[in-house]
């Protein structure tokens, strides 16, 4: 084969390859697109949620953060204790 033919055949496997690629690319695209449309059809709008039960919360007073810490020290040093190092 001389150099034009081997140029031309490689051009002509290199736009088929690429032409594959577009099309699958392009019917990737499509078959996404399609799949987002029918899942917002048919999966229900979330309903939000009222402000008023947002804000339920109590607000953390010294003597229960001095009892959360006497619970988590017991907890260490059982832990500690136990581990026969």
């Amino acid at each position: 084969m001389q150099n034009t033919e081997l140029l031309q055949e490689g051009l002509s496997i290199m736009g088929l390859g690429m032409g594959f690629v577009f099309v699958f690319l392009t019917v990737l695209v499509i078959s996404v697109t399609l799949m987002s449309k029918m899942i917002g059809r048919f999966q229900p709008i979330p309903v939000a949620v009222a402000s008023g039960s947002k804000g339920t919360h109590k607000p953390v007073t010294d003597s229960q953060e001095d009892e959360v810490k006497a619970v988590i020290s017991a907890a260490v040093h059982r832990y500690r204790s136990s581990k026969h190092i």
